[in-house]
């Protein structure tokens, strides 16, 4: 059997290695700054790469294997982090220009955790500007390169870096932000897992916001065991975010994640997740009810209205926008609205021109939705929907205009964004290929604080098969022009 090369492993073979002493943590981070170094001019999915502060880090990492100080099963493992990540003395540009001398002081919560489970920072990963926007696009810092084809495809928004450098073998695990889909999109679309963890499982203490109602933080990952093992590094309350109060301190995903899913209640859910889906996506997905029922899960149908629902109560995005517009007012009095990306300048529009009663009535019927969906799932385990309505397109078809731009960004974020209104757990995992070669990826949705289950059915799934074991040619990355 031929070994698979370094940059491809997951989480737990690199670890394996690591500590059986046939990998050390300085191997595994020089070879993944030199892949970067290589294939990122191309690929564009760093914001900020430090060579020198990765490797100090990667020593002490070793060091402290050495000298007995095993902090588990992440020790020595490199990550990066979306550009809205707080880290300590570095930019939090939030892909914007606006904000090219915004240094953090200290580091977000995750980062902290992170590092006392002895992982290594790799360095920082683009973002659309200030999260707004699930197809990708960045005017002021770039669009990354979709890795899965030659010629620009959408990334998927707005942790789009994170996804191409996990996509493209250029690092492990990346965290990302998800909001209205922001985790699973780019996964879905560069050919990784994605967990979207519910409001309150993982603290936001030093994110830079988008919506204190929706965001959310969750890993990208090559697999789902690799998601649970950061996920539970980085969940638990924390007092510098409100919404982790009474979040219980310990939980163990990866104990129960190889239990398989016979007896399991999953299902379909019909009607707005497969409205106008195309139909290479919508039979790939159909196709994993098969795999799931073979491996003893009841698989059966639900009709779920309030998915419909949910969208059409915050159809334009209405409590994000206010959101983020009252976030973004006092630096408004010194910058003008149009000085954004033209793909977030109407988006913050919005949220001027929103009254306080849209706002507030919008916020009552997403609660009054999210009780109802708790009950209407009360008899099933998770719900099975296509990840995105399409796969990745070309970049210059979906930004040839901002009118091009405001029909495609609900055609990849409609099926996402239900999640995070109705305020459930949500787990992407790849599960085929267009006739293009692009990824299609399957959405696995649970009651909110039941990340167990979906990472426990994603496993099973992916345990089943083998796409995500597949990786892009990136030979025409690496050519030198």
């Amino acid at each position: 059997m031929t070994e698979i090369p370094l940059h491809w492993q997951t989480i737990s073979e690199l670890s394996r290695r690591i500590h059986n002493g046939s990998l050390s943590p300085v191997e595994l981070m020089e070879h993944l700054l030199n892949r970067v170094e290589t294939l990122d001019g191309r690929l564009h999915s760093f914001r900020l790469l430090s060579r020198e502060r990765a490797m100090a880090a990667a020593r002490a990492s070793e060091l402290a294997l050495r000298a007995g100080q095993d902090m588990g099963p992440l020790h020595g493992i490199p990550y990066a982090v979306k550009d809205l990540i707080d880290v300590q003395g570095l930019p939090t540009t939030a892909g914007s220009n606006l904000l090219l001398d915004n240094i953090a002081s200290t580091d977000a919560t995750v980062v902290r955790r992170l590092t006392q489970a002895g992982m290594v920072l790799l360095g920082k990963a683009n973002t659309v500007q200030f999260a707004f926007g699930a197809p990708g696009v960045n005017h002021h810092h770039g669009t990354p390169h979709n890795p899965w084809h030659a010629t620009p495809h959408v990334p998927g928004g707005s942790s789009n870096g994170s996804g191409v450098a996990v996509g493209a073998g250029l690092v492990p695990v990346a965290l990302g932000t998800d909001t209205g889909g922001s985790v699973r999109i780019p996964a879905a679309l560069c050919g990784t897992v994605g967990l979207k963890t519910t409001v309150g499982q993982v603290s936001r203490a030093g994110v830079f916001p988008l919506s204190w109602t929706f965001d959310s933080v969750g890993p990208l990952t090559r697999s789902v065991e690799d998601a649970a093992l950061v996920y539970q590094a980085m969940r638990g309350p924390d007092p510098l975010d409100v919404s982790t109060r009474g979040t219980a301190l310990h939980e163990d995903v990866l104990t129960g994640v190889g239990d398989g899913v016979r007896g399991l209640r999953l299902a379909f859910a019909e009607t707005l997740f497969w409205d106008e889906v195309d139909r290479e996506v919508a039979q790939a997905v159909r196709t994993c009810g098969d795999v799931l029922a073979n491996l003893g899960a009841h698989v059966s149908s639900i009709p779920f209205p309030e998915a419909a629902e949910a969208t059409e109560a915050n159809g334009n995005g209405i409590i994000s926008a206010v959101e983020a517009y009252r976030e973004h007012q006092e630096r408004l009095g010194e910058v003008r609205l149009a000085d954004y990306d033209p793909v977030v300048t109407y988006r913050m529009a919005m949220g001027r021109e929103a009254t306080a009663n849209d706002y507030l009535r919008t916020l009552q019927t997403c609660e009054a939705l999210r009780l109802r969906a708790q009950r209407a799932l009360h008899d099933v385990d998770a719900f099975l929907a296509p990840t995105t309505m399409v796969a990745a397109l070309p970049l210059a078809e979906v930004d040839a205009s901002l009118e091009n731009y405001k029909y495609w960004n609900p055609r990849y974020s409609r099926n996402t964004r239900v999640g995070n209104v109705l305020g459930l757990c949500s787990l992407t995992v790849p599960c085929g290929f267009t006739s293009q070669g692009l990824p299609i990826g399957l959405m696995i949705c649970t009651k909110g604080f039941d990340e167990a289950t979906a990472l426990r059915v994603g496993y099973t799934y992916e345990q089943a098969t083998t796409w995500h074991r597949q990786t892009p040619d990136l030979s025409w990355a690496s050519a030198r022009t």
